[in-house]
C-alpha cells in the first residue's frame, strides 16, 4: 500500500513522530512518503502564512495527517491546510497530534476532532488517532505506542 504522511511541524517534534511512523510502515512492506508542509518564508502567523506546496494526495492509497497543538487547538497552519484538502474518495486515514501539556483536554481532544473533521468532510475515513504529550517523562513510550497503534490501522 502506498501511504502518504502529511505533517506540519514548526519545531520538528511532530515531524520526528511522523518519521518513526514511516519507518514502522516501511518495515511492514508499505511504500511511504512523508510530506512536510512548509510556509513561504517560514511564516508561522496564520494570517500571513501561505503554504509553499500542497501535496498531491491522489498518489496515495491511504494517508496520515499530523500537526501540533498550539494555543489549545490544532496549529492554524495545519487547520487551514485541512480545509483545502481535495476529495479523498473513501481513503483510509489516521491522524495524530503532539502537544506540550500532558492533559488531553488542553487542546489535544479538540485538535484530533479538527483533523478528523477535515478528513471526513472531504470523503476520507479516519481509522485511527493518536496523541503524544511532548512534556511527559513517558514521551518515548507514548511515541512507540502511537506508532504501533496507527501502523496497525493499515
Amino acid at each position: 500500500m502506498k501511504i502518504g504522511i502529511i505533517v506540519y511541524s514548526q519545531t520538528g517534534n511532530t515531524f520526528s513522530v511522523a518519521q518513526k511512523l514511516k519507518e514502522k510502515l516501511a518495515a511492514a512492506g508499505h511504500s511511504v512518503n512523508v510530506e512536510r508542509l512548509t510556509t513561504v518564508g517560514g511564516e508561522t502567523d496564520p494570517k500571513k502564512a501561505k503554504l509553499e506546496k500542497l501535496p498531491d494526495l491522489s498518489a496515495y492509497d491511504a494517508l496520515a495527517f499530523a500537526g501540533p497543538v498550539q494555543a489549545f487547538s490544532l496549529a492554524q497552519v495545519m487547520a487551514a491546510y485541512m480545509n483545502q484538502l481535495p476529495p479523498l474518495n473513501g481513503k483510509k486515514a489516521v491522524v495524530f497530534i503532539t502537544k506540550g501539556l500532558a492533559l488531553a483536554w488542553t487542546g489535544g481532544n479538540k485538535a484530533i476532532k479538527q483533523l478528523t473533521k477535515g478528513v471526513e468532510s472531504h470523503g476520507g475515513k479516519v481509522v485511527g488517532t493518536g496523541m503524544v504529550f511532548w512534556g511527559s517523562k513517558d514521551r518515548d513510550n507514548q511515541i512507540n505506542d502511537v506508532v504501533e497503534k496507527l501502523s496497525k490501522s493499515f
